[in-house]
Order: C-alpha cells, then sequence, then structure tokens
C-alpha cells in the first residue's frame, strides 16, 4: 500500500506526460518553427518594431476557428490555460490575453511556459485533499460549483491535448524541409 493522495495522483498525470513525452520535444524550438504559419492567415504572435508582440484573437472566434501557430498555441496554454487560473485561484498576478507579455522569441516562450507550469503545479500541490473538493468558485463562470479537482482534471487535458498540437506542428514543419 502506498501514501499516494488523489492530489499526488492528479499531479503526477499531467506531470509524467510533460516530463516523459511533452516538454523534451519543445527542447531545441527555434523561432523560425516558432513563428511558422502552416497556411495563409493563421493567427500568431506578432514582434513588434517597438513595443511588445501581439497575438491575434476574437471573441467569440470565428467559425470555423483559423489554423494557429505554435507561438499562438504555447502563448493559448501560457495565459488562458495556466497563469489566468493561477491568478485565479492561486494568487498569481492578474493577467489575460491583452495585457500578458507575449514571448518575442522561442526561448522566451518556453522560459514562460516552464515558469507558469511550475506555478500550476505548485498551487494544485498547496491544495491538499481538502482543497481538490472545495467549489473552484466565480471565477470559472458556469462552472462555479465543481470541485477543484474537476478544474485540475480540465486543465491537465488541455494541457496534454495543446502542447501534444504543438508536437505535431513541430514535426510538420521540420517534415517540410
Amino acid at each position: 500500500m502506498t501514501d499516494l493522495t488523489w492530489n499526488d495522483q492528479l499531479r503526477d498525470q499531467l506531470d509524467w506526460h510533460w516530463t516523459k513525452q511533452l516538454r523534451p520535444r519543445l527542447d531545441g524550438l527555434t523561432d523560425d518553427e516558432y513563428f511558422w504559419e502552416p497556411v495563409p492567415g493563421s493567427w500568431n504572435v506578432h514582434p513588434q518594431a517597438t513595443g511588445p508582440p501581439t497575438i491575434d484573437f476574437a471573441f467569440p472566434e470565428p467559425d470555423p476557428p483559423p489554423v494557429t501557430t505554435i507561438s499562438w498555441r504555447l502563448a493559448h496554454v501560457i495565459v488562458g490555460v495556466l497563469a489566468m487560473r493561477s491568478a485565479s485561484h492561486f494568487g498569481r498576478e492578474k493577467t489575460n490575453y491583452e495585457i500578458f507579455p507575449y514571448a518575442a522569441t522561442a526561448a522566451d516562450a518556453l522560459a514562460q511556459l516552464d515558469t507558469e507550469y511550475a506555478a500550476w503545479l505548485a498551487g494544485v500541490k498547496s491544495l491538499g485533499e481538502e482543497g481538490l473538493a472545495r467549489p473552484c468558485g466565480p471565477a470559472e463562470g458556469a462552472y462555479a460549483d465543481y470541485p477543484m479537482a474537476a478544474l485540475v482534471l480540465h486543465i491537465n487535458r488541455e494541457m496534454i491535448h495543446h502542447l501534444a498540437e504543438v508536437c505535431l506542428l513541430r514535426d510538420l514543419r521540420l517534415e517540410r524541409n
């Protein structure tokens, strides 16, 4: 019998994918790959001659949604999946898509990803067992009454899904050359 808790299990589920599959596949990501647009009209992050990079987005999302680049997908994970949730639930400084300082290089984006991932995982750990059962609260809108464990599972799915897409885009870009 082990002393593993549900909190351990939820963190281990994501961390296994992060450590064994996702994060190693992003090592060595180049700026060319980061900004590569697989089709015309792809949503991207755009460095500016002066000022911070900008990101393409619209609410509501167009139908059909545009194809997105590695930079856009990483920004979505960094900001919408991790940073905004850490701000809502774990005391991180508030942020959103309009004010986040997007990375102008692949190396900077990976550093942001590592930072936000570590903050999220530490936040989940801080919940303990009892915190996983408490309601998410108003930050999660229609899901406010769901337990925090449901949010953690959702973030796990989002991370695995979107970072697998990033890996696929990287594979497609490398095969194109």
